[in-house]
């Protein structure tokens, strides 16, 4: 999941949403028209961020070690290519904010800053763990990460505008490769899984749930969540969190004022590595040629149109205040043949009919 600007939760989504389900759940339609986008100059594996006026894409081109830096602007519905990064660019595991004048783009070898003012890079000087990473309005905050049999429990922080980085103070929580959550405003709400990488409990003596206070660089234990989650938005009021595994169906709704759970009405239908992203009024979905959306008013899920696109994975999803932009991704082998995947340079975006 990606953290856009200060309104903003990215995410891509793999949630397979069969017609039969939605049509069971009684699922409508959301109103509104996809419009197919112009070509991009070169397919990316990588990540990207919303500025506001345009999408910024980062990363290398598959199979390759080529950097390649593009950008969508809506309002010319044109692509255009961006400066790139001196050197070789490690693309292992960049997560990226947009701090309202710079891209920041953090992994562990090789962290990086982008202006769009100047096209222009510079290198930061260390980075901040990569398991969860927001933007505050002030800094940017990262928590938890790692690989393979290891998961981290630290956190960092680093603010732009004196060019230092301080380090969080030691959390509550058990440590996490990828835990969910959100910026709040005031706290970045975090919720972690109880097993370990090797699949072990961890002892109950480590919290499932926690908030960070930046101002008092202070921690506080939360009520645990009555399933494990696989994703999370803030809605200006909740942290809307949707299930993964097993309870990819369930979704919950905590309020960190009253430190209590909800639940939600249940997703339609979907398979695990679901993910969100908030639009100011709804919680979306985005699936491999399908979305879902859910109305926290009404308590109700609905079905985006059929996207005009053939289907993919891991495409790059953004909300840009009016339209939904699913662009690129990854087209997989035919089971049983040898043939290379593709990476389409393609996209489309969805605009509601109404806000």
């Amino acid at each position: 999941m990606f953290k856009i600007g200060k309104t903003l939760t990215l995410a891509v989504a793999l949630i397979a949403v069969p017609a039969s389900a939605l049509a069971a759940s009684g699922a409508t339609r959301l109103p509104g028209t996809w419009g197919k986008l112009p070509a991009a100059p070169s397919s990316v594996f990588g990540t990207s961020v919303w500025t506001g006026k345009q999408l910024i894409v980062f990363g290398t081109k598959p199979f390759t070690s080529t950097t390649v830096v593009e950008a969508y602007d809506p309002a010319a519905n044109a692509w255009s290519s961006l400066a790139t990064p001196s050197g070789r660019v490690s693309n292992l595991g960049y997560k990226a904010v947009w701090t309202g004048t710079e891209m920041l783009a953090w992994n562990d070898f090789q962290p990086l800053a982008y202006s769009p003012a100047t096209n222009q890079w510079r290198p930061l000087r260390r980075s901040v763990p990569g398991g969860i990473v927001i933007w505050t309005g002030r800094e940017a905050i990262g928590w938890g990460g790692g690989c393979c049999g290891d998961a981290r429990s630290n956190g960092a922080a680093y603010r732009p505008a004196t060019d230092t980085f301080r380090k969080l103070a030691r959390s509550p929580l058990a440590p996490s490769q990828s835990p969910v959550g959100a910026w709040t405003g005031r706290e970045l709400v975090l919720v972690v899984g109880g097993l370990d990488p090797d699949g072990k409990p961890y002892p109950a003596r480590f919290a499932r749930a926690a908030a960070y206070n930046p101002r008092t660089n202070t921690w506080r234990r939360l009520a645990p969540e009555p399933e494990r989650g696989g994703t999370a938005v803030w809605d200006g009021h909740e942290l809307l969190v949707v299930g993964a595994g097993s309870r990819s169906r369930s979704a919950f709704a905590f309020n960190p004022a009253t430190n209590r759970w909800r639940r939600l009405g249940s997703v339609p239908s979907s398979r695990a590595g679901a993910s969100a992203a908030w639009t100011g009024k709804r919680l979306l979905l985005w699936s491999a040629n399908r979305g879902l959306v859910y109305d926290p008013k009404t308590n109700r899920w609905s079905a985006l149109p059929s996207w005009p696109l053939r289907g993919r994975g891991g495409p790059i999803v953004a909300w840009t205040g009016r339209s939904l932009i699913v662009w690129g991704g990854e087209i997989g082998t035919p089971v049983g043949t040898s043939t290379p995947p593709k990476f389409p340079l393609d996209g489309a975006a969805f605009t509601p009919t109404a806000p």
